[in-house]
């Protein structure tokens, strides 16, 4: 097998559908290398340049056999495939592919500069980078990508994710994602039974969620409540799919599926849906992280210490259930080894999502806690979703009460989690949330 290099790669583009553009030349990088990891995505202002488009950049790393003259070439040719057509310096591109560092060689020459000439100068690169590998030296300055970064003294760029022809921007506001429930069986007791009416019930409540400031909508046909029964695959699919249909159909919202069998997941995004939400972190069905890689989906992993039922028992390892000996140093690493399985399927990190999973085999105390110290899971930068909505540990802390009477300990945990970090809350009750983590970003996001 000839020699592999380790490449870093810059991807930049501000003309066209943007997000199409880099999928597409990370599809068409495959074609001579193995691409092992992406940074997150970014939306930058333009440089050099200033009366032109927007950008859209970030960084991959690959491993390639290729020379640096060759792979150059290569590169060259993805853009002539893709679209560019040369213009000014430092204009408008569909596509730009630069090459940052190639192993740790040191290389001048009329058509190629290695390490790039103006990494150094370049926050839209530096700090994709240090997404990546912040410790990465510079064999030319001898420091880190992290430290040339924090030499140029600029604010964080707006970091993205791109799905339902929209453009999210993380950290900008805390998104509501309002429930779905098309269950007879949710435990929280607002689950559209089976009538003739339930389609159209669906609709109406996703409409009020709309009119209400939600966000996103989550749609789950797959109750997994203590206690809950398995449902066959050919029934949840009964279940979401006709639903899907008629809120694309109504609601100008994107559509998450909450379900962690790949067959499921994928008849809900022929039905219309934009993201995956998996209770169990690809953990049962990792092939739903090469279904998002398809799709080009959006996919929660959440972390999830219940014993399996029976039917998934050879899927899944026996887990340790609620006992911890590092609560939080343990979610973090089993939701770093559900990140790397969606990692080695392909999927771009800026779709990848982490929920720490409230309500799913944890004790009360260990509940606190975990909500206590959340910022703690923020360490990669990883988007978080928050999911306290009407569990049992609200009722269970405030003297028992039902499900129907935890609203307001649902929006304290909300409000608590906002401050430390959530970017999204998957609630019941969207008017009052959207009150409440408004009021929230206005005191922790000025």
């Amino acid at each position: 097998m000839p020699d592999q290099h380790t490449v870093y790669l810059a991807l930049g583009t501000n003309l066209g559908d943007r997000a199409a553009n880099l999928y597409a030349a990370l599809d068409a990088l495959r074609a001579f290398a193995a691409v092992d990891e992406t940074a997150f995505l970014y939306e930058t202002p333009p440089a050099y340049v200033l009366d032109q488009p927007a950008f859209l950049n970030t960084v991959c790393r690959i491993r390639t056999a290729l020379s640096p003259t060759d792979l150059l070439a290569a590169l060259k040719s993805i853009e002539n495939q893709l679209g560019r057509q040369e213009t000014i310096r430092f204009g408008p591109r569909v596509i730009d592919l630069d090459i940052l560092f190639y192993d740790d060689l040191v290389l001048a020459s009329a058509d190629l500069a290695i390490p790039h000439a103006r990494l150094a100068e370049r926050d839209f690169v530096l700090e994709p980078l240090c997404d990546l590998d912040p410790e990465l030296r510079h064999p030319q300055l001898d420091t880190s990508v992290r430290m040339l970064w924090q030499r140029l003294k600029k604010e964080a760029l707006a970091r993205v994710m791109p799905t339902a022809d929209r453009l999210w921007q993380w950290g900008a506001k805390t998104y509501v994602m309002g429930i779905i429930n098309v269950t007879p069986d949710s435990f929280t007791g607002d689950g559209l039974a089976e009538d003739d009416d339930r389609i159209a019930r669906a609709v109406a409540q996703a409409q009020r969620f709309a009119a209400e400031g939600a966000d996103f909508l989550d749609v789950g046909g797959y109750s997994t409540r203590p206690n809950h029964e398995d449902v066959p695959i050919e029934e949840e699919i009964r279940r979401v799919v006709p639903v899907i249909r008629a809120l694309r159909e109504n609601v100008d919202l994107p559509i998450s599926i909450d379900t962690f069998r790949t067959p499921v997941g994928a008849a809900a995004l022929d039905a219309g849906a934009h993201w995956i939400n998996d209770v169990w972190g690809l953990r049962l069905f990792p092939d739903l992280a090469d279904l998002a890689v398809r799709h080009h989906a959006p996919l929660v992993v959440m972390h999830n210490r219940f014993q399996p039922l029976p039917a998934y028992h050879n899927r899944l390892a026996s887990t340790p259930g609620s006992v911890y000996t590092d609560l939080l140093g343990e979610i973090r690493q089993e939701l770093a080894e559900s990140l790397s399985i969606a990692t080695r399927a392909g999927l771009p990190r800026w779709l990848q999502i982490i929920d720490p999973g409230i309500g799913f085999g944890k004790t009360l105390e260990q509940h606190m806690e975990l909500i206590n110290r959340l910022d703690s899971l923020k360490a990669g930068n990883y988007p978080l979703l928050f999911g306290a909505s009407r569990k049992g540990f609200i009722g269970a802390a405030l003297g028992g009460l039902p499900a129907d009477q935890r609203l307001e300990g649902t929006l304290a945990a909300n409000v608590l989690a906002v401050d430390r970090g959530a970017d999204i809350v998957r609630v019941h009750d969207v008017a009052p949330t959207v009150r409440a983590v408004r009021m929230a970003d206005a005191i922790t996001r000025r």
